[in-house]
């Protein structure tokens, strides 16, 4: 439980930060009816955890095939987690450049897919954290963690679509930059535990 706990927590803070999904999913709640709303939130979360599974998988693949990859994973992954972390708390968010997505679902789709999978930023950071995480895992508790961060993208994008739906203009920038900051702060310290992870691994304490 606690596992899929940690899971939960570091994918609600990898999802909330205000990126392109995010700002998808708000100009979509701004300007759909909720039939087509939640479509959408559902197209959403199926590539952000299919892109989550990837990320895992892919980098514990390279972990087993190349032993000492991991203390490389886990030492600069570590390193890069409190880098965005940081960049989140000192960030200003801003809901300009957001998609018009008053297009038919097969063309949400398509655009769901592209700020997900075609965000070289998601796929450096989400390969480079989950990594880490996977590296300090204990063994047989894969599943439980992914399965908390599979769960935190469900729960988050329905969450913003219900909440922004609801209070529609009452959603403004400072209300972001306060969510970016909060998981800011959660990110920087799942960093400084990876660190300390690194640091007992490589025999230093």
């Amino acid at each position: 439980m606690n596992i899929y706990l940690q899971g939960l927590l570091l994918g609600l803070s990898y999802c909330a930060p205000i990126g392109m999904q995010n700002l998808f999913v708000i100009d979509t709640a701004l300007t759909q009816r909720r039939r087509k709303l939640y479509l959408t939130v559902l197209i959403v979360i199926f590539f952000d955890v299919t892109l989550g599974l990837a990320c895992f998988l892919g980098a514990g693949a390279l972990m087993e095939a190349v032993p000492w990859l991991q203390k490389v994973i886990l030492g600069v992954g570590s390193l890069l987690v409190i880098y965005i972390g940081v960049g989140l708390i000192r960030s200003k968010a801003s809901l300009e450049g957001g998609k018009n997505v008053n297009v038919p679902l097969w063309k949400a789709a398509a655009t769901a897919c592209v700020v997900t999978w075609f965000n070289p930023q998601a796929l450096i950071d989400g390969t480079m954290m989950l990594g880490a995480c996977k590296a300090t895992l204990p063994e047989g508790t894969d599943a439980f963690f992914i399965g908390g961060f599979a769960s935190a993208s469900v729960i988050w994008f329905s969450a913003l679509a219900t909440v922004v739906s609801l209070v529609g203009s009452r959603v403004n920038e400072k209300v972001l930059t306060v969510i970016n900051r909060i998981c800011g702060a959660v990110i920087v310290f799942y960093g400084l535990k990876l660190l300390y992870d690194f640091a007992r691994l490589m025999g230093w304490l």
